[in-house]
């Protein structure tokens, strides 16, 4: 389990946001006030996340966009908080959510606006 409070940024040359990554853990994520400094539009407070064992996940286009063109100097995230529970389990979300209309069916075109990238 993991919180999420307000913080200081302050590493240098350096992507801030979560990158992109895959984990061996379940992520289930929650917002409680604030944004989260991945995820530009789409996830408002009361929102959750999953992410179960090796799905690939990471800031949405938009935020990719700000975070490489930001300056870097220390800036501290205030006004927000969030957490996240990890586990070895999968989770599986409850009928109900599943329902639910604010489900974002549509959750992973937030990857979309990508270039492909060109590795050396």
């Amino acid at each position: 389990f993991v919180v999420f409070p307000p913080r200081w940024l302050v590493a240098e040359d350096t992507f801030r946001p979560p990158w992109f990554h895959r984990n061996s853990m379940s992520e289930w994520m929650g917002l409680i006030e604030g944004s989260y400094d991945a995820k530009a539009g789409g996830f408002a407070p009361g929102g959750a996340s999953l992410h179960n064992a090796m799905s690939s996940h990471g800031p949405d286009a938009a935020s990719y966009a700000t975070a490489v063109a930001a300056d870097l100097k220390p800036h501290k995230l205030v006004d927000t908080m969030a957490f996240m529970v990890e586990s070895r389990h999968v989770f599986r979300a409850t009928t109900a959510a599943l329902a639910s209309p604010q489900l974002q069916r549509e959750y992973d075109a937030v990857w979309s606006g990508f270039p492909k990238a060109v590795l050396p």
